[in-house]
């Protein structure tokens, strides 16, 4: 079931190129969309067979998101020494791709030069956009209690505080992502009592779903403080603790990807999509049990009833894609189909 279940998320177009995997053969038309590092997601850490090459260099991600049509990456900086942001620099030029980095906030005092460092090597590179988070993990799943999550958002305020000065000094712009942490009114709160035009959001349009917001309303919220994106599309399904989250090919969701891009267009014109595809299995959400609302004590319960509710007419026709237990070869192969699929539906229904 797992196999013809993620199989069938993929346009039939795609099927004969399995095979090989997208790498093998000449590049794909270009799109107008950049990728995000974690659209290879099965990629990372592991040995690859020939037809796969290596992404972990930033370098290699350049040549192997211009193999797919990309215009651009999302990723981390890589090496700092000076032959090494010249390397990558040489191969975005010779690709005409634009590179946003990634970035960690300073933790403290100590770790500004770090930071600092760092902005300076993207702004080398050619990033006039970093994205940032405030929490790698997941709220529900990271913290026992409202005391730890306001602990974690006091600490959130003061590493933004630090980064903002640097950010400003160096003119470059910080983007944080709604990385399953904050709700749009947390988010929104600090953002304006902030007040900088250096620091933004890195839109992820489906995360926030997680948080038992509906995903329009948050891009429509998020749309004027918007400094770039995650694109995606999203599919939904019942489990027994809450509902089961799963990024999915454009165009294969439940997401109104038109809507997305006309409102991020109208606010912030000059906004770039980045493909974020990621192909894993799907995320619990278990938005019925104790520890899910440790951080939420706030939310009504009208809430989660209509979420809930969204999640039952709007679950998937199929079941959500199960990549864990299929060979590594069979991932590489459903990851390399995902990323062209929605790449080749942005270009050709999105127009992007």
């Amino acid at each position: 079931m797992h196999r013809r279940t993620a199989l069938q998320f993929l346009a039939a177009s795609l099927l004969t190129r399995l095979a090989k995997g997208e790498d093998d053969g000449p590049p794909r038309p270009r799109t107008g969309m950049g990728l995000v590092i974690h659209s290879f997601w099965v990629r990372r850490d592991r040995p690859l067979p020939p037809d796969y090459p290596a992404i972990s260099d930033p370098v290699d991600f350049v040549a192997a998101a211009a193999k797919f049509g990309a215009a651009g990456i999302q990723t981390g900086l890589g090496p700092h020494d000076a032959e090494s942001v010249k390397r990558l620099r040489r191969a975005l030029d010779e690709r005409a791709m634009y590179f946003e980095g990634t970035v960690a906030l300073p933790k403290n005092d100590a770790d500004l030069s770090r930071f600092e460092n760092e902005l300076r090597v993207a702004k080398e590179v050619g990033a006039t956009v970093l994205r940032t988070v405030c929490m790698n993990g997941r709220r529900y799943e990271v913290y026992d209690s409202a005391d730890q999550f306001r602990e974690f958002a006091a600490q959130a305020r003061k590493s933004l505080q630090l980064a903002e000065r640097v950010a400003a000094r160096h003119k470059i712009r910080l983007a944080v992502e709604n990385h399953k942490d904050w709700r749009v009114d947390e988010m929104l709160d600090w953002l304006k009592r902030l007040s900088s035009e250096f620091v933004g959001v890195c839109l992820d349009t489906g995360n926030s779903i997680a948080l038992l917001e509906d995903p329009h309303d948050v891009v429509e919220a998020y749309a004027p403080w918007t400094f770039t994106t995650h694109f995606k599309d999203m599919g939904v399904a019942e489990y027994d603790d809450g509902f089961l989250l799963s990024e999915v090919p454009l165009g294969t969701g439940y997401l109104d990807l038109a809507r997305v891009v006309a409102t991020v267009r109208k606010a912030r014109p000059e906004v770039r999509f980045n493909l974020e595809m990621i192909t894993r299995d799907p995320l619990r959400i278990p938005c019925l049990t104790k520890k899910y609302w440790a951080t939420m004590g706030d939310v009504p319960g009208a809430v989660l009833a209509g979420m809930l509710a969204s999640v039952r007419r709007r679950k998937s026709p199929q079941p959500l894609p199960v990549v864990s237990r299929l060979a590594h070869q069979e991932q590489l192969q459903i990851e390399a189909a995902n990323v062209t699929a929605s790449l080749d539906y942005a270009r050709a229904t999105l127009r992007l």
